[in-house]
């Protein structure tokens, strides 16, 4: 008898599971330091203790806790204080000396969690340079301004608790932070691993990345990025109800997950899907409204405080805006601007930049040959995003992580774009530190900037290669199509009758000239 179709391999297998000692030279070289890659008769996949999930996330420990070490130079007390009474000693610029700066830190003082405050009811005075007061609040999404509130009640009832080991209550809170933060990138980094499939050692990537030795804990961007991965496990899963609801609350704590429903919009568009998408889209409404809704009826000023802060701040100096006004002196699109006034121009190109990105990807997944895999397609949303923003702030490239290592998985160039990635916080603190404290000049950081840019850029068109030439994608073997597909995963391209001809796939050549024969 002979069988219809090739018969599946067996999933335990070395022929049907990806081998990186075999197949990538890096990790071949690497393991010849643990006695070499593994051998032509070892059994894969029968391990009982130190299965691939359980030692790619003991690698995100190690990881995680070297990334602890590099900020824990900012939580070091001394007799800084009146009368030598303990606190923060960042004195010398240690935070930019020792690049062991984040946001948590500062910001227990200056969103006055100290306090004990409820953020977004809690509002005080600043001054702007032209001498008048604004009143601020919290200036985070609401899921991660939450959070923030969360780590300071933990924080203090540990300081009040007297057999606990005491420090600083900063200290203790950045503790806080800093473990849940960690169990949100534990949480990205196993779903990444269920999402790679076969190729499940592609996941020591987002475990290792040089990204998250700086910029695990320099904000709270673990959150958002657990629940995008989380959401795109369950889309992988055939749950959008639950997938939709994991990005909704992804949204709350950052708006990037929100953007990951654009790519499976035009995905299932394509594959006659709209139905999955559909009750993806209002869970993700639902979620998000039921985290903001609240907060927004009680206090409305503290909840918009997050939206008029995006509108009026300016280029960011990671934005490729500022870079061309680093070297060239130019003043940007709105000139000179008055105290509290928006960048309406640069509001309006940024936006009209991003739309074209949307619907260039847009073009892209609709008339490519191939559907494309769904995590391609996020990634380039996602990239195309943070390039035309006027915000890229450093721990932002988190967001790339996962999405990256899912659409391209070639580990040496995904390691390059990290380390030069990550690489960029070394020029950016010297920037900081001043030339008058022997920092650097700031085009020393700009360039550094435009580097990362680049690397971005170059990975982009790779993607971009492989959705048009799909026998090079490593991802798609023999019976796999796209792991994070779900519904979409095997399906028929079925677009709707009312789809323009030159949004329709195209045909590749050789097969127009069978038909044509």
């Amino acid at each position: 008898m002979v069988s219809p179709a090739p018969l599946a391999a067996d999933r335990r297998s070395a022929d049907w599971r990806d081998v990186p000692g075999h197949s990538d030279p890096l990790t071949s070289k690497l393991a010849s330091t643990i006695g070499g890659p593994v051998g032509r008769h070892a059994l894969i996949g029968r391990t009982r203790f130190f299965t691939p999930m359980r030692v790619i996330l003991l690698l995100a420990v190690v990881f995680l806790s070297l990334g602890w070490f590099t900020k824990a130079g900012c939580i070091q007390q001394g007799p800084v204080g009146a009368d030598g009474a303990l606190g923060l000693n960042w004195s010398g610029n240690r935070q930019y000396v020792a690049m062991c700066y984040s946001d948590t830190v500062p910001l227990y003082g200056a969103e006055h969690l100290d306090e004990g405050a409820f953020p977004y009811k809690k509002w005080w005075e600043e001054p702007r340079s032209d001498g008048s007061v604004q009143q601020r609040y919290m200036e985070y999404p609401v899921l991660s301004g939450l959070y923030q509130y969360g780590s300071m009640v933990v924080a203090k009832a540990w300081d009040a608790t007297p057999w606990l080991p005491g420090g600083l209550q900063v200290a203790i809170y950045f503790n806080v932070v800093a473990f849940g933060l960690a169990m949100a990138w534990l949480v990205t980094v196993w779903a990444s691993a269920l999402l790679a499939g076969r190729r499940v050692w592609d996941a020591a990537l987002v475990a290792c990345s040089p990204l998250v030795i700086v910029h695990a804990f320099t904000n709270f961007d673990p959150l958002a990025t657990a629940f995008a991965m989380a959401g795109l496990l369950a889309w992988a899963r055939k749950r959008p109800v639950l997938a939709g609801v994991l990005l909704g609350l992804g949204g709350a704590a950052k708006l990037f997950p929100l953007m990951l429903l654009g790519p499976l919009l035009v995905l299932c568009l394509r594959s006659g899907r709209m139905r999955e998408w559909t009750r993806a889209t209002l869970a993700a409404a639902a979620a998000w409204l039921v985290v903001n809704l609240p907060i927004a009826l009680l206090f409305p000023r503290g909840w918009a405080e997050f939206f008029r802060l995006n509108s009026e701040r300016g280029a960011d100096p990671d934005s490729i805006y500022n870079v061309i006004t680093s070297f060239t002196g130019w003043t940007g699109f709105d000139g000179p601007l008055a105290p509290g006034e928006s960048p309406s121009v640069l509001n309006a190109v940024t936006l009209l930049l991003f739309v074209a990105v949307c619907v260039g990807i847009g073009y892209v997944a609709l008339t490519a040959p191939r559907r494309p895999r769904v995590a391609q397609l996020c990634f380039l949303l996602v990239a195309g995003f943070l390039l035309t923003n006027k915000v890229w702030s450093p721990q932002y490239s988190l967001w790339l992580v996962p999405l990256a290592v899912l659409a391209l998985p070639h580990r040496r160039i995904l390691l390059a774009w990290m380390t030069i990635d990550a690489l960029v916080w070394v020029p950016r603190m010297m920037y900081y530190l001043g030339i008058s404290n022997k920092g650097l000049p700031e085009q020393w950081f700009t360039g550094a900037v435009v580097v990362r840019d680049l690397a971005v850029v170059a990975l982009c068109v790779l993607v971009l290669r492989q959705i048009y030439r799909p026998s090079e994608d490593l991802v798609r073997f023999g019976f796999i199509d796209d792991p994070v597909g779900g519904v979409l995963d095997q399906a028929e391209d079925a677009p709707p009758r009312w789809l323009p001809t030159w949004l329709r796939p195209r045909v590749p050549e050789r097969a127009e000239e069978r038909s044509d024969a």
